[in-house]
């Protein structure tokens, strides 16, 4: 690839982005000053159609990017682009007023991509098998029932109301609290057997009208194919992809939706990418129906340890710079935020 060559296929990546039709020699003459004629132009465009990085999509039409094209693009020719002040300043403000609840701050993070992107944004949350639990506590909640609230090491608070019978009284809770929290703190979920919910429950047996619901959960939360499911993609923006001229198909729209239930597949997805910040292009994705599709995806961590990862989902004629860029700051901003929420409760 010559540099005249890089020039005319980066024109015809740009201004298929902005308009979602096929790019002739003329256009690219009109609108990017590259100091060659059509003519030169349409012969470069025939090389680089031999070699796959465009195509026809049908006769007499101009050129499109193929997946290579757009690959070659990403890898080589994107422009780096700054975050402009606004959007730093409404990301930040809005994680901030969140940070009380790890859940809802990576929610909204993908509502926000999806705000600013204009794209399906995929956030996957903490990984519960990995999870430290830290403690254990009850808060009141109506007469006979508690708020059992569950805090683990990565900042993430589960909520379960349980039955603790109608003359349990705040110290027992608390007695029963320290009890839990005794046995549990500061251990993997994934390494909590059963061995250890008999023992806690024979510690308990005293108090069984207040452990009998409290078990079941309990039992949910450690059993693995219940802590699989607590994998969670948060979907933002999804009905921005009915804006984009690729999906006005009903079929296509319809199948894309389909997936967009299953949980295990948008996990895929975010999970097919490499280390880091990447872009994965058409037909590189893992399944079928995201063939015309790119993913850009990054992972963030708290103290050092990967815990999920936020993604964006488009047409793969996408604005790969903005959303390359915005999805990289997202996940440093979340990785900060989040840490520094678990430095200042320690």
């Amino acid at each position: 690839m010559d540099e005249r060559k890089q020039k005319i296929l980066k024109a015809i990546v740009q201004d298929y982005i902005a308009t979602a039709e096929p790019v002739g020699s003329r256009t690219i003459s009109r609108k990017f000053d590259l100091g060659v004629s059509p003519a030169t132009i349409r012969n470069e465009m025939a090389d680089l159609e031999e070699i796959g990085l465009i195509e026809q999509p049908h006769t007499s039409a101009g050129r499109i990017p193929s997946d290579l094209g757009y690959r070659y693009y990403v890898d080589y020719l994107i422009d780096p682009i700054a975050l402009n002040g606004e959007d730093k300043k409404s990301i930040n403000k809005e994680i901030v007023n969140r940070l009380n609840e790890v859940q809802e701050v990576i929610e909204y993070t993908g509502k926000l991509i999806s705000q600013v992107t204009n794209l399906t944004s995929l956030v996957l949350g903490p990984k519960s098998r990995n999870s430290v639990l830290n403690r254990l506590y009850f808060l009141p909640y109506t007469q006979g029932q508690a708020i059992m609230v569950t805090v683990k090491e990565n900042g993430s608070v589960e909520n379960n109301i349980v039955e603790i019978g109608q003359d349990t009284t705040p110290e027992e809770l608390q007695i029963l609290a320290n009890i839990f929290n005794e046995k549990m703190s500061g251990t993997r979920v994934q390494d909590l057997k059963q061995g250890l919910i008999k023992e806690i429950y024979s510690e308990l047996s005293r108090k069984r009208r207040m452990i009998d619901s409290m078990m079941g959960i309990l039992e949910r939360m450690f059993e693995d194919k219940d802590l699989e499911s607590c994998e969670r993609v948060y979907l933002g923006g999804t009905l921005n992809m009915l804006n984009q001229p690729e999906f006005r198909d009903l079929n296509k729209v319809k199948s894309l939706f389909g997936v967009f239930e299953e949980n295990t597949k948008l996990i895929e997805l975010l999970q097919h990418g490499q280390e880091g910040l990447s872009v994965t292009i058409g037909s590189e994705n893992p399944d079928e129906v995201f063939k015309d599709c790119s993913v850009i995806s990054a992972m963030y961590h708290i103290n050092g340890k990967q815990i999920g990862s936020i993604g964006v989902l488009g047409p793969t004629r996408m604005d790969y710079g903005k959303a390359i860029t915005i999805v990289d700051y997202m996940t440093k901003s979340l990785t900060e935020m989040l840490t520094g929420r678990i430095v200042r409760r320690s």
